[in-house]
């Protein structure tokens, strides 16, 4: 284990401290009031400076998240909310998106509200609003390594209807300013599904600020609609909050690099001297991303968003024949890394 620029080893550790604790961990308690009520929620300490929040009962999504006292995520004016307050028609889900670092969407649909094949499929799809069962922090030592390791099944499915499975396990090594996310989706049905999934990455002040930079390894990109290609040259680049700003957004399709895996950077060079956001992903499972610009005034907020399919209504996806399926039994797994890096790390 890394602590303060030297490696330390697990009897060292083990005989300077009383618990584990006093390092990293894992740290689960319940909130309470407004519409956050009795929720439950986990607080993960990498050791490195890099803590945030899951929340088991949003799909296992991450809410609040910092780096050395410097605030990462962007958090609506709902804040945190109990599914129990779900809209799932039309664009309801925005009166209970939190935000948060993560907000996951799919498992069978996300993008704008459609009718596909007569079933209604409201904004983003339900993935974030159903809690985690078997919820578990699995922590452990690795050598000389603490792991720190939550993890927890959700799944979507009803009589009668479609039944995919996800189980995510969030793992950190104590000491390093990372984590991974690495999620199995299983098709525990008897019949192919649709299988959409956004991973709804939100990047708030200070992290994002007027000056700030995003770097996408990528092929192409494509504006949505002619917003966006009012804003494609300067797609990169934030400024201070704007008066009624409209959002743009814009469909990267990713490019591997060296390492074989994609990554989406944003760069503050105001903060710690300079510091990144990255995340990581494979392209042979999340061959896109979307990246939502919205410069408004307390609505000021960055979103990158590793998909498996570019945004777009499902019932357009049917249509076009990019709809993606998971068959009986199949299992897929997808893997993500955010990282932060400073500038004597760059």
């Amino acid at each position: 284990m890394r602590l303060s620029g030297k490696r330390v080893g697990r009897r060292e550790i083990l005989e300077k401290t009383g618990n584990i604790a006093q390092i990293a961990g894992a740290r689960q308690y319940r909130l309470e009031g407004g519409y956050a009520r009795n929720m439950k929620a986990i607080d993960v300490n990498t050791g490195s400076g890099l803590n945030f929040t899951v929340l088991p009962e949003r799909g296992m999504d991450i809410s609040l998240a910092n780096y050395k006292g410097v605030n990462i995520s962007y958090i609506t004016s709902n804040g945190e909310t109990d599914p129990a307050f779900y809209e799932p028609e039309g664009i309801g889900w925005l009166r209970t998106f939190t935000g948060g670092l993560l907000t996951t969407c799919g498992l069978r649909s996300f993008g704008p509200p459609c009718n596909d094949e007569n079933e209604e499929f409201g904004l983003h799809g339900r993935y974030s609003t159903i809690p985690a069962k078997q919820v578990c922090d699995s922590s452990h030592w690795e050598k000389d390594d603490y792991i720190v390791e939550v993890s927890g099944i959700i799944e979507e499915c009803r009589i009668f209807g479609d039944k995919i499975r996800l189980t995510r396990t969030i793992r950190s090594k104590a000491g390093e300013k990372s984590f991974r996310i690495e999620d199995e989706i299983e098709n525990f049905g008897f019949k192919a599904v649709p299988f959409m999934i956004l991973y709804h990455f939100n990047i708030g002040f200070p992290m994002l600020d007027y000056g700030a930079e995003l770097k996408v390894e990528s092929s192409e990109c494509i504006p949505r609609d002619e917003e966006a290609k009012k804003g494609m040259k300067n797609k990169s680049f934030f400024s201070d909050p704007i008066k009624d700003f409209k959002e743009q957004c814009y469909t990267y399709k990713m490019k591997p690099g060296k390492s074989g895996r994609a990554s989406a950077t944003l760069v503050n060079r105001k903060l710690c001297g300079g510091l990144e956001l990255r995340i990581g992903f494979n392209t042979d499972e999340l061959p896109f991303m979307t990246q939502w610009k919205m410069m408004g005034q307390s609505e000021y907020v960055l979103g990158m968003e590793p998909c498996n399919v570019q945004l777009d209504t499902r019932a357009n996806h049917r249509a076009k024949k990019t709809l993606p399926f998971i068959e009986p039994g199949e299992k897929k797994n997808i893997n993500l890394e955010v990282s932060v890096l400073e500038k004597d790390g760059f």
